[in-house]
């Protein structure tokens, strides 16, 4: 291979890994205050979807960029009115938001599929950065919402690990009742968190139909909403380990559309299956070397101040 094809390869990995770190770390700000979302896959899906429609009611792409937040965030509100106010159990409403988004999207979807995208994202290189030697082909010749992926990932951390606010979201997530003594308000906490982490991943949605694909077809995530939940627990809760692992992820995706084109003789079934076996592989690996290291203590469990 050589150094221009590992280039394009590289950048494509990034382009493929972005859904999985937008994703992946509304989920990591949702499970670091305690509330754990199974529902991510299918509020892509919702994101994806809305996103898609409103480009093309308006031409605008950030108008649809903002339907996708918005639809992700009303999925997230519904989630966590029913496991933070009224305490249901968690694995099952998340895995009940996974099938309802698949099935609400698949059937306001039904009439756009087919139909092109009139405004996806182009990339956009960035003016000082893009003509840096491999790197800037790499990270800085992309879209607006793979910056945007770059941005938030780097705040996200700033935010979580240096702040006070971060120290309090941590903290409902390790110990509730210690943080409500010192005066934290777990539920307001609770909310913004899930609400924002859905968000996040409705935007994660959007960036398939607005720029990557960019078209609206159903269960167009293919999945991506499970893989970005295993790469939490890959990255250990941490926001710049996830965007190592979703990059790690997307190369070993777009490496079997690499081995095609030069002619390696693969299994396109097996070509499908690589990512996800990957996936699995490494999460078992790092389960048996470290087990449950990094995870919020308090994960999945209601909290009510009077019990």
């Amino acid at each position: 291979m050589s150094t221009d094809q590992l280039v394009l390869l590289l950048a494509a990995a990034v382009g493929a890994g972005t859904p999985l770190v937008l994703a992946g770390l509304g989920e990591v700000f949702a499970e670091r205050s305690g509330v754990l979302n199974l529902g991510i896959d299918g509020v892509m899906l919702i994101g994806a979807m809305a996103g898609f429609a409103v480009v093309l009611t308006t031409g605008d792409p950030w108008l649809g960029v903002g339907a996708s937040l918005l639809a992700g965030g009303l999925l997230g509100a519904g989630h966590a009115l029913l496991t933070v106010t009224l305490g249901t159990e968690q694995v099952t409403t998340g895995l009940a938001l996974a099938m309802f988004g698949t099935g609400l999207s698949a059937f306001l979807g039904k009439p756009l599929i087919g139909i092109p995208n009139p405004a996806p994202f182009a990339a956009v290189p960035l003016p000082g950065l893009s003509g840096l030697p491999v790197l800037g082909r790499v990270l800085f010749q992309q879209n607006a919402l793979v910056y945007a992926s770059y941005a938030l990932a780097l705040i996200g951390w700033l935010w979580l690990m240096r702040t006070r606010q971060g120290l309090h979201l941590r903290a409902c997530g390790e110990d509730p009742a210690a943080a409500d003594a010192v005066g934290v308000n777990v539920t307001m906490v609770r909310y913004a968190a899930t609400v924002g982490g859905a968000a996040l991943a409705g935007l994660a949605g959007g960036y398939l139909s607005l720029a990557y694909t960019p078209a609206w077809t159903e269960n167009m995530t293919g999945g991506l909403g499970w893989i970005a939940i295993g790469l939490v627990v890959f990255s250990t809760w941490h926001p710049l380990r996830l965007l190592a692992g979703a990059y790690l992820f997307g190369a070993v995706e777009v490496a079997g559309f690499w081995a095609q084109l030069a002619g390696i003789e693969m299994s396109s079934i097996l070509l499908r299956m690589a990512p996800y076996l990957f996936t699995l592989v490494v999460l078992v690996l790092i389960t048996w070397a470290r087990g449950a290291a990094g995870m919020p203590a308090a994960l999945g469990r209601p909290y009510f101040r009077e019990r």
